[in-house]
């Protein structure tokens, strides 16, 4: 009955049979007679269906989110019991950021894997909140902690940041000493979707507590952190930037610090593993660890910026 409640949530998740069977890689018409069977052992209808459309039923509704549990259930012990072999062996399924995975969690997986042969890693690397449970992945990585109580958060890095700026920018506009006359300069925001991070928290004066915050603008909006590099190389506007999204020393890039001598609000911004409640094997431990050793402690890309340590205090 498992293999047929696992496809009754196929039809369920993809909406009808035949993508399902598309999936399933089987006919139809032999899908379809294994959900009538599913129905038949159950003695419930689970599915109404219509030449455009299907929908659950009221039964359906409630075994579907049976049938859900069982997969989990399944997939677990079968994950739990390949990752406590004596050599790791098993499949990961990892989520990132996409900037952030491209620098530090490729590196890891090709660590990992060399180490580990007998793994195998789906790695999926995009700027969307993935629903970590609903979408089936074992690790996600992400800036801040997660919102979702369900999970475990495990803050593997700092994510401290800097205003950057191009020496030529600097040239061009002067710098700046107050975050007022930096309010007035041309920003490069960065836009995803429908957020726009068009505002700047900053101290009101060098060393205080007193936060204040200032709308920021600017000619050029970009979803993409590698354009920001490349605009802020271009002398096009500075950018508030998370240091992590830094790959070498900004010296190389041409880029220097601004209002180094002011203070950023304290947060609970860092990098985090998340991974869900119900599983930790050594399988994700151990890859948690290969990242945070690619990472290092402190993080490598403090030292991007020369002297950090002694900046935004």
């Amino acid at each position: 009955m498992s293999t047929r409640l696992d496809l009754f949530i196929d039809v369920v998740i993809q909406g009808s049979f035949a993508k399902a069977a598309g999936i399933r890689n089987i006919d139809r018409s032999a899908l379809s007679k294994q959900i009538k069977i599913l129905e038949d052992d159950l003695g419930v209808r689970l599915l109404n269906r219509s030449t455009r459309a299907i929908s659950l039923t009221d039964a359906g509704k409630e075994i579907y989110k049976q049938a859900e549990l069982v997969r989990e259930l399944l997939a677990n012990t079968q994950r739990i019991a390949e990752s406590y072999h004596s050599t790791p062996k098993g499949l990961l399924r990892i989520t990132s950021s996409t900037l952030f995975g491209k620098i530090y969690i490729q590196p890891a997986v090709n660590l990992f894997m060399e180490k580990y042969p007998d793994t195998h890693i789906k790695l999926v690397l995009e700027d969307r909140r993935v629903d970590i449970i609903g979408e089936s992945f074992d690790i996600a990585f992400r800036i801040g902690p997660p919102r979702d109580s369900s999970l475990i958060a495990r803050k593997i890095a700092n994510s401290n940041s800097a205003i950057l700026a191009s020496e030529s920018f600097i040239e061009k506009y002067g710098n700046p000493e107050t975050p007022e006359e930096l309010a007035k300069l041309p920003a490069i925001i960065f836009s995803s979707g429908d957020s726009v991070f068009n505002k700047l928290t900053i101290s009101e004066s060098p060393g205080s507590d007193v936060m204040c915050t200032h709308n920021i603008s600017g000619r050029l909006e970009v979803n993409e952190v590698s354009v920001i590099f490349n605009a802020l190389e271009a002398g096009l506007g500075y950018s508030h930037r998370g240091l992590f999204t830094l790959e070498k020393n900004i010296k190389e890039m041409g880029l220097v610090p601004l209002l180094t001598n002011y203070k950023f609000p304290e947060t609970n911004w860092g990098i985090y593993a998340v991974y869900p409640h119900r599983n930790q094997t050594p399988l994700i431990k151990l890859f948690i660890e290969t990242v945070q050793g690619i990472i290092g402690t402190p993080p490598v890309w403090d030292s991007y910026v020369d002297g950090y340590d002694k900046m935004y205090k």
